[in-house]
């Protein structure tokens, strides 16, 4: 594998913002994080819509017993008619916006494929998006499942970058909670932050907000959202440097 490669890291989403498709424009090579814990609360199954109040959650529901599951162990429960509640929410939320139907359409064609995986299904709804954004053609995707990475939090992360011969680490601004930085300085990987720009982009119902779902970014500005997926990086020592101030 060659050297000097760019690597991101994450626990695949349901059509997440557009700060997570930022990390993967960056990417040389991106890990769908499949393989670890689900966490309650998180955005792996559940992510934000606007709309004329300020904004919703869409959710998967998932059987009761995944708590202390894997991602890609957890099934989504078929108690009620999910797929069709979210396409009434997006309807509700987005008929008014100029892409609607591009928008509704990429999400209709990830709700056919029939499976009650919450990994394959959060999987799909983000390859879907870099497929609309051209994000990933030139880019290395694999899932850590297909793998058997040693450790846990850092130590697991930095075997998965080795593994892969990467240099550069960029991740989103929770991992900073986690990292070990020096162990990872010690093994000559470069730890990258977001620094996410959040460009207001034309928006319904008001006041502009970049926490929602990249299906308003489609929505609303369909193929020409893509040059709002523009945010760089910033060094972990200037990011702590940054926190301190």
């Amino acid at each position: 594998m060659n050297s000097n490669k760019t690597i991101v890291i994450s626990q695949p989403m349901l059509f997440p913002w557009v700060g997570m498709f930022e990390q993967i424009r960056l990417a040389d090579i991106f890990i769908y994080y499949d393989d670890v814990q689900f966490s309650k609360g998180s955005f792996t199954n559940r992510v934000q819509l606007k709309n004329e109040k300020g904004s919703e959650w869409m959710t998967i529901p998932m059987v009761k017993d995944h708590l202390g599951q894997n991602i890609n162990e957890v099934a989504i429960s078929d108690h009620t008619d999910w797929r069709n509640k979210h396409l009434n929410q997006l309807e509700r939320c987005y008929s008014q916006a100029e892409y609607f139907e591009e928008m509704i359409t990429l999400v209709q064609a990830i709700y056919n494929i029939q499976s009650n995986n919450l990994s394959e299904v959060t999987v799909a709804s983000m390859k879907a998006i870099c497929d609309y954004y051209d994000l990933t053609q030139t880019k290395k995707i694999y899932l850590s499942s297909e793998y058997d990475f040693k450790g846990k939090s850092s130590e697991r992360v930095l075997d998965c970058i080795l593994y892969f011969n990467s240099t550069h680490y960029i991740t989103g601004h929770g991992a900073k909670n986690y990292l070990d930085h020096e162990l990872f300085d010690e093994k000559g990987i470069d730890i990258e932050y977001m620094n996410y720009k959040k460009i207001p982009y034309p928006q319904l119902f008001g006041e502009f907000t970049p926490y929602v779902s990249i299906l308003d970014l489609i929505a609303n500005c369909g193929k020409k959202g893509n040059k709002y997926i523009c945010s760089d990086t910033i060094n972990w020592r200037d990011m702590n440097q940054r926190v301190k101030k």
